[in-house]
């Protein structure tokens, strides 16, 4: 059927949690607002401790690398599924009914788009400029449900294989399916998921993969003058935040092939010229077996290949620990990004071809992964790389162009982090989700240091009791994220959540910061610095922060710019041993390119903008502050899109950039910025 897209601002279908009906332990509600999904997240996300090692699990198998979206393993087959996929929406929700999953439905009459790619850009005006006119016009503001399906074919060469099918992001929920097979579900739309379905490929024949999404509505109406705001508990966010929910297959996915016996995940750890090695190992086989796994600490780090027997039975996973010395390596630093790769070869062994040293037998299996020497702690109340103070000079960004939304290109990834090396800064937070993963390989290669963060935005005391309780997808994302960037030497610290709700009940905001503080540290081998976006001076659970984040607004929406410093002293004076971080600070000015222009004390002029940047940063870059200020982060690099009922005028368009939204154009804070000198070098 071929859906035609016109207005949805004037009815928005409000749909909640019918998304699962029809899947396994579903419960099924069609008003929408303030409903579960599900008694807990769908992806099923456990720690197991393992040979000493806790191991992350979802759908009941170790969560794999993937690093392999671009490290080709020359053990594996890969097959890319980018490209042009049948799309439908579903407004009725008679998809799955009708079994529009089915291998057989036919789908010839479905419009075709692009994957990667964001629905919200398949039809609608001025999606890019700042003309507010048709705003609430076109797919941009369809929400509910919508279908992806595609056709390939497999070589024999597929057969007996253990084979995941890999999705970079998909936003925001979404249900797979492999010829007619429902294969699992997923929720967050930031986070990579791999899903095993071997079992349901044809090798030889035609496949189809079908992907049900679902993008809950920010409101009710995007054109009235009185909307009300549409919420799902479970959800993160679960109400309206001021960032674009960009829906679809919003980035890369690919079948990846390896032995039934492999290498799912390498964990790296170092210190002064020392690696911590931990392979993570899954047989997926029916058989016991024997292997024999080598791992080499790279090329120019001095050190020498370690090998170790290994047994496993039928299903099992065992992680296996290594210690090398690497007296050549360099540290990892924003001056000398170098960077090594370690690889983990399995080879078959007694019985199957003797293995005596590296390079003797049969090959069974392969994983690389790229990490760098680098040691980053709080250390005497500072925050130190390398042991040395580093003071973060950063940006915060949203990860969208007018041209793809948040579905990127590898060029235009290029020119958006090269404003930030630009401008000098070396630190960027991925303000409030996970990116694609070029943006931390980006960031290794040129030493930016990075602050991850996951999507609890805006969370009140009810949302946070529920997801600490109960459904646990904060905490599946924190663990995910940890996971995920777990050998970037880039990510330096991690961040839980963004100004979220705190005074109701401070037990319960502090319960569930605790718990996803505890799974993150439970993962990370790295023991990384934890910390938050908080919209307070007075957060109660400053305390069990590694790092204090502050996202600050003085002068601009309360008090005055002087206050800042004052503020930051006493914070500092009840947390002495804590490092502060200015996690967000900024203001507007206006779109206008030709009348924006102004005195400095004019709000809305780019003076009026520069000004505000440089008073603040003065006040955190004050000599006799620098001992306990980890650093500072401007909001933002570029204006972002937002539809929470605000700047509809100018298209949803929040204008706190560095730059515009729609050419890139800087404004005069782009060289004031780049012009701030970090104090510390």
């Amino acid at each position: 059927m071929n859906r035609k897209f016109t207005s949805f601002g004037i009815g928005v279908l409000l749909l909640g949690s019918t998304f699962f009906a029809g899947l396994p332990n579903a419960k099924a509600d069609t008003k929408g607002n303030n409903v579960n999904i599900a008694e807990h997240e769908p992806m099923n996300t456990k720690v197991q401790s393992i040979d000493g090692t806790n191991v992350l699990f979802q759908y009941g198998e170790p969560v794999p690398s993937f690093d392999s979206w671009t490290l080709k393993e020359k053990s594996r087959s890969y097959l890319n599924l980018d490209g042009k996929w049948k799309f439908a929406m579903d407004p009725n929700n008679q998809g799955t009914n009708e079994k529009w999953f089915a291998q057989g439905y036919d789908d010839k009459n479905w419009q075709q788009e692009k994957v990667p790619g964001s629905w919200d850009l398949y039809d609608t005006p001025d999606f890019g400029t700042y003309n507010g006119s048709n705003f609430g016009k076109g797919s941009a503001f369809y929400d509910g449900y919508a279908w992806f399906r595609t056709h390939f074919s497999l070589d024999a060469n597929w057969k007996n294989q253990f084979i995941k099918l890999n999705f970079l992001g998909v936003n925001y929920r979404a249900a797979v399916y492999v010829n007619g097979h429902f294969v699992g579900e997923h929720e967050g739309g930031y986070t990579p998921f791999a899903l095993d379905v071997g079992a349901y490929l044809q090798p030889g024949k035609d496949n189809v993969i079908a992907v049900r999404v679902y993008r809950k509505p920010t409101f009710d109406s995007y054109t009235s003058s009185n909307p009300k705001p549409v919420t799902a508990d479970t959800e993160l966010p679960y109400k309206p935040v001021d960032f674009w929910p960009y829906a679809g297959i919003t980035r890369s996915v690919y079948l990846e092939a390896a032995s039934d016996v492999n290498v799912s995940k390498i964990l790296t750890a170092t210190g002064d010229h020392t690696l911590t090695t931990k392979v993570v190992v899954y047989n997926h086989g029916d058989k016991e077996v024997h292997r024999q796994l080598v791992v080499d600490p790279g090329e120019k780090t001095g050190g020498d290949p370690k090998s170790q027997e290994v047994d496993l039975k039928p299903g099992e996973v065992k992680v296996v620990s290594m210690d090398f010395q690497i007296p050549k390596a360099t540290y990892w630093s924003p001056d000398s990004p170098t960077l090594y790769q370690v690889t983990a070869d399995l080879y078959k062994g007694k019985g199957e071809g003797q293995v005596t040293q590296k390079g003797n037998g049969s090959l069974d299996d392969s994983l690389s992964t790229n990490y760098g020497m680098r040691t980053i702690a709080v250390e005497n109340g500072k925050l130190a790389l390398n042991g040395k103070q580093v003071f973060l000079k950063g940006l915060n960004w949203h990860e969208e162009t007018a041209a793809s939304g948040r579905s990127m290109t590898i060029e235009e990834y290029n020119t958006e982090l090269n404003h930030v090396l630009d401008v000098n800064a070396n630190f960027l937070r991925n303000s409030h989700y996970n990116r694609h993963p070029y943006v931390y390989d980006f960031a290794d290669q040129h030493g930016l240091m990075v602050l991850d963060e996951v999507e609890n935005m805006w969370l009140d005391t009810k949302q946070e009791a529920l997801q600490t309780n109960s459904y646990g997808l904060s905490r599946a994302l924190a663990l995910s994220m940890a996971w995920n960037q777990i050998n970037h030497p880039s990510t330096i610290m991690w961040s839980l959540q963004n100004e979220s709700g705190i005074w109701d009940d401070q037990t319960v905001y502090r319960n569930w910061l605790a718990d996803m503080k505890e799974a993150v540290k439970s993962v990370d081998i790295q023991k990384r610095p934890v910390t938050w976006a908080s919209g307070s001076s007075w957060d109660p659970a400053y305390d069990l922060a590694d790092v204090i984040g502050l996202n600050e607004y003085f002068g601009y929406f309360y008090m005055q710019d002087s206050d800042l410093g004052r503020t930051v002293d006493i914070v500092h004076s009840t947390y002495p041993n804590k490092p502060i971080l200015i996690t967000e600070n900024g203001t507007w000015a206006y779109a206008d390119e030709v009348n924006n222009h102004g005195p400095e004390t004019q709000s809305g002029t780019e003076e009026w903008q520069s000004y505000k940047f440089l008073n603040h940063w003065n006040q955190v870059t004050d000599p006799s502050r620098l001992p306990y200020m980890a650093g500072y982060t401007f909001w933002v690099l570029k204006d972002y899109k937002e539809r929470n009922n605000y700047n509809q005028q100018i298209n949803g368009i929040s204008t706190m950039g560095l730059m515009s939204f729609d050419k890139e154009k800087p404004r005069l804070v782009y060289d004031t910025f780049k012009n701030a000198m970090n104090p510390i070098h």
